[in-house]
């Protein structure tokens, strides 16, 4: 038993045993990393999807902010026919790197209002008419009834007096009695 050398036996013993044992986890590594693998790409896809979706929703929140803005303009401008006018202005406001809103134009950039009041200005036929009427229509004022005062719409409200609401009947049962004859 001199000649053997009992330690290198056994060191070699557990070489063998720790090579065994690595070659066994190597695929059960490589499994594990597959796995992480496509569950990183698979989150990775999701972020992008989110991202993209981020993207859209922010273009879609600037388009209705932006037509909001412009259709208010229009309606400060005194325009009747707001949707018509917003579609024959909406191509030509764009949204500036600072977040402005501003016209492209011919002669560069315009701020939205001098565009918007320039347009107006340019073609009136959005505007409200200024004389009610038209093809025979006849024009029908009549002064009050003698000692009847009108009714003013803004001062009908919550809270009036009595008097006051049973005098604002009156009125709107004349009206109603004259539109409905003609008169």
């Amino acid at each position: 038993m001199e000649g053997i050398d009992i330690q290198a036996i056994v060191r070699q013993a557990v070489q063998e045993f720790v090579s065994t044992e690595h070659e066994k986890s190597v695929p059960a590594h490589k499994a594990e990393l597959q796995e992480e693998r496509k569950r990183r790409e698979q989150l990775e896809r999701r972020v992008n999807e989110l991202v993209d979706e981020n993207k859209r929703s922010r273009k879609v929140a600037e388009e209705a902010e932006r037509s909001s803005v412009v259709r208010a303009e229009l309606q400060r401008l005194g325009v009747g026919k707001i949707d018509i006018a917003f579609k024959a202005v909406q191509d030509g406001i764009v949204r500036t790197e600072d977040g402005r809103l501003v016209a492209r134009g011919d002669s560069g950039e315009t701020p939205l209002k001098d565009y918007l009041t320039a347009f107006v200005n340019e073609n009136p036929e959005f505007l409200p008419a200024r004389i009610a009427g038209g093809t025979g229509m006849t024009a029908i004022l009549k002064a009050p009834a003698a000692g009847r005062e009108t009714v003013d719409l803004e001062r009908i409200r919550p809270g009036m007096s009595a008097e006051e609401m049973q005098r604002v009947r009156e009125e709107i049962v004349r009206v109603a009695s004259q539109s409905l004859r003609g008169m």
